[in-house]
Order: structure tokens, then C-alpha cells, then sequence
């Protein structure tokens, strides 16, 4: 395949994932719209006031802004050539993502070990939806990154393993995106009322 044919095909798989993001978004349009109308809706449960640690939710949110950053860096790394580096960097991206989930996961076993499970009320049905739907896109997302280090670490960087990477540091910086929004609708804006 000639440049230009690699170009046309790239072309052609960069736009059909911009519409599956664009999907996405509407899902977690969807999702956030639910929130907002449900947020109120504590049947005399706790608020997000109530429940929500802001400390640890900067924590989890610095780790995740770092990720992306470092994501970035190890594209940079791969569009250089550099395949150690890619490999070091996208494997410190899964590392940092995983820290996240577990800190996700961790705050929900919190919740519904204190009694506040999605059973409790149509807000934290909400909540844990509209959260647990960015976790399941950052499992899928860490289990895409371990196929791509491996392929790099067996193939090395090929145009078609480049391109798999470019689409899936784009996804990570869309669930990153994802996050600032829920940090700011759920977290910050629950605490502040």
C-alpha cells in the first residue's frame, strides 16, 4: 500500500469512529439529562452532599487527567518511532487507569456498604448509572490499551498499529472529556448546593 492509499484508509476509519463517539455522546447526553432531573429525587436518602468525598474525587480525577496527559505523550513516543517509549507510556496509562477504576469501584462498595446502593433512590439510580457507564468505557478502554501493548510489543509500530493507537488515544481523551463534566454536574455541583 502506497502513502496515499494508507491515508484514504485511515480517513475512512478516523470518520467512522468520530461517529461512534458521537454516539456516545448522546448516550451520555442522555445520561446526564436523567441526573439532573433525578438529582432531587431522594425519597428522604442522603444527597450528594451527604455522600460525596470531594478530596478522594480530586484524587480520582487528577489520576485520570494524568493518564491522558501521559496517553498523549506515549502517541507522540509512537508517531516518532519510538517503540520502547510507546510502550512505556501506554503501560503507565493503564496503570494510572486502573488506579482510577479501582478508586470508582471503591467509592461504590463505600456507597452500598453504608446502604446507599441504586436500590435507595432514583438519584443514586442516577448516579451510579450515569458513573458506572464512563467506568464500563474505562474497563473497555484499559482492556483495548493491554491488546495494543501487546501488538506493538509483537509487531512493533506498523501503520495499522499507529492508527489503532491514535483511535484509542482518542477515546481516552474523550472519557477524560466524560469525567470533567461528571466531576463538575455530579461532584462538584452536588457539594456546592
Amino acid at each position: 500500500m502506497n502513502t496515499q492509499e494508507v491515508a484514504k484508509v485511515n480517513n475512512k476509519y478516523q470518520l467512522g469512529f468520530w461517529v461512534y463517539l458521537m454516539t456516545d455522546c448522546l448516550l451520555f447526553g442522555s445520561l446526564f439529562a436523567t441526573y439532573a432531573v433525578l438529582r432531587g429525587a431522594t425519597y428522604g436518602g442522603p444527597t450528594e452532599a451527604d455522600i460525596f468525598e470531594m478530596p478522594f474525587v480530586l484524587a480520582e480525577t487528577l489520576i485520570l487527567l494524568t493518564s491522558t496527559f501521559v496517553c498523549g505523550l506515549g502517541l507522540v513516543a509512537a508517531k516518532a518511532g519510538k517503540q520502547t517509549w510507546t510502550i512505556i507510556l501506554f503501560g503507565l496509562t493503564m496503570l494510572l487507569g486502573i488506579a482510577f477504576l479501582a478508586m470508582e469501584l471503591s467509592e461504590f462498595s463505600k456507597l452500598i456498604g453504608e446502604g446507599f446502593s441504586w436500590q435507595r433512590s432514583a438519584f443514586l439510580s442516577a448516579f451510579f448509572v450515569l458513573v458506572g457507564t464512563h467506568g464500563a468505557h474505562i474497563l473497555a478502554g484499559l482492556i483495548w490499551v493491554v491488546v495494543m501493548l501487546v501488538r506493538v510489543t509483537q509487531r512493533g509500530l506498523t501503520p495499522n498499529n499507529l492508527r489503532r493507537l491514535s483511535l484509542f488515544a482518542l477515546f481516552w481523551h474523550f472519557l477524560d472529556v466524560i469525567w470533567i463534566f461528571i466531576f463538575t454536574v455530579v461532584y462538584l455541583m452536588g457539594v456546592a448546593k
